[in-house]
């Protein structure tokens, strides 16, 4: 069968394994025989594996569990199992199929949601989600975290004037310095348009976020190289920060939105 077969013991040791096993992991019999199971699971799903083991010997039956294991020449290969405990043999019996390319393309699709065409940048739905976790997380620890609303100031003349494409690399442009601007942890997205959020876990205050919002003001400031031409915008920024200013991601996207508004207006 293309499917792998695996018997292992109680502890994980292989016992057996079918040809198919040899056929999508790399692993002829005599190399794995002996071994545990654990050793070629990926490291960052052993302990997931070890916990779904145990309860597969306490007589859980098992019909779609997936991990992903490493193959014989490196690569990260998907499987999802189907497993059940043989109490009077005292053994694991599961059979492994190859998922790779289903799940490759469940990520793409994942990615396509949650993403920003354009740019690569969150979107707003993704956003929204990100958004209510670190509220959440605040509440728990009793932190802060801080929201800024950037809309760019000049884009829809530019845009209007040099045409759509040009308009659409500024956008990329703007994506890249944004997150050159912040640190790994934080999360930048697009709105839509021209206008974009960073968001600042663990943010402390609001001169801590105003200190950011200044910097990434000015890197938006620096003129934009497009082949022949040079363009240059500025920002506008609202902040908002948990729990001051909203304790839930309406409220706080709302206040910052008000917020760069009322900044733009000022500017005009």
């Amino acid at each position: 069968m293309p499917d792998a077969v695996c018997v292992v013991d109680a502890e994980g040791r292989f016992l057996f394994v079918s040809a198919g096993f040899e056929r999508i992991l790399g692993y002829a019999s005599g190399e794995v025989i002996g071994r545990r199971a654990f050793d070629f699971v990926h490291p960052d799903d052993r302990e997931m594996t070890m916990r779904q083991a145990e309860r597969i010997n306490a007589g859980l039956l098992q019909r779609h569990f997936r991990n992903r294991y490493i193959h014989k020449d490196g690569h990260t290969i998907d499987l999802q199992w189907s497993a059940r405990f043989l109490a009077e043999f005292g053994v694991r019996v599961a059979v492994g199929h190859d998922v790779t390319e289903l799940c490759q393309a469940e990520r793409a699709l994942e990615h396509l949601a949650s993403h920003d065409d354009l740019t690569g940048l969150l979107n707003r739905h993704r956003l929204h989600a990100d958004l209510r976790h670190a509220v959440q997380h605040a509440a728990a620890v009793n932190g802060g975290l801080a929201l800024l609303y950037i809309d760019l100031d000049g884009f829809k003349a530019a845009n209007d004037l040099h045409g759509h494409a040009t308009g659409d690399q500024i956008l990329q442009q703007v994506a890249q310095r944004l997150q050159q601007g912040v640190r790994r942890s934080d999360i930048v997205a697009r709105m839509g348009g021209d206008e974009f959020i960073v968001l600042l876990p663990g943010c402390p205050d609001l001169a801590t976020a105003r200190s950011v919002a200044d910097g990434l003001i000015a890197r938006l400031s620096q003129p934009f190289d497009l082949l022949d031409i040079m363009i240059q915008l500025g920002a506008s920024v609202g902040i908002a920060c948990y729990p001051a200013d909203g304790q839930d991601p309406d409220t706080l996207l709302a206040h910052a939105d008000r917020l760069m508004y009322l900044e733009k207006r000022a500017r005009q």
